[in-house]
């Protein structure tokens, strides 16, 4: 009988985190960057470097942060390579497409270090001005994927600060009673310039 409770009990609270995790967002991503944000910072600055430079996307493929893919673009074409961080045809590749091979790296290493799966930058308008915005994704902890089935949390990085309504949701600029979504995800306050969303995909 005792047993009998016990799962019922076990049930009922996998029922209830469940439920909350569909509608309310884990306060790690937080963490996680009040934890990291000198690293984060400089990541973010790096990356907007080397970007504006040529344009270039990094994301690690295993769970060890072993191999790492680069996306690197050009005028016609996209070029995807996949390689081990610390093999030398890495730093030739980088350098065969032009890109500042020391500043690339560094943004590799620091990214292994805070365990930062993929970042990218997306353009969007404004009032028809055309806006830039760095995504950083990161893996969530085990005990938020056991209960909400999410795999992966996106923070999200805007030049200008933006606006949130009282339960720290991004609201769009135009009309500040309108959440703002991203492949149709709800964004959430870190501070008036960062957010994050709780994603199923890292990209």
């Amino acid at each position: 009988m005792r047993l009998i409770k016990t799962i019922i009990i076990i049930a009922v609270m996998s029922c209830f985190f469940v439920s909350c995790s569909t509608t309310l967002p884990s306060h790690y991503p937080e963490k996680y960057y009040k934890q990291n944000e000198a690293a984060i910072i400089g990541i973010e600055s790096n990356y907007s470097n080397i970007y504006k430079q040529k344009p270039l996307v990094i994301a690690f493929t295993d769970n060890a942060f072993r191999y790492v893919t680069v996306e690197m673009k050009t005028d016609s074409m996209r070029y995807v390579y996949e390689f081990k961080s610390t093999e030398k045809r890495l730093a030739d590749t980088l350098q065969k497409f032009g890109y500042d091979v020391i500043s690339v790296l560094k943004l590799i290493k620091d990214m292994q270090q805070i365990k930062c799966t993929w970042i990218n930058r997306l353009e969007y308008y404004v009032d028809d001005k055309k806006q830039n915005l760095i995504f950083l994704s990161i893996r969530p902890k085990a005990f938020d994927v056991m209960f909400s089935g999410k795999k992966y949390y996106t923070l999200t990085f805007y030049s200008q600060p933006q606006y949130y309504d009282s339960e720290g949701r991004l609201l769009d600029k135009r009309n500040r009673k309108r959440l703002r979504k991203i492949n149709n995800e709800v964004f959430w306050r870190i501070n008036s310039k960062v957010c994050y969303t709780v994603s199923d995909r890292f990209r």
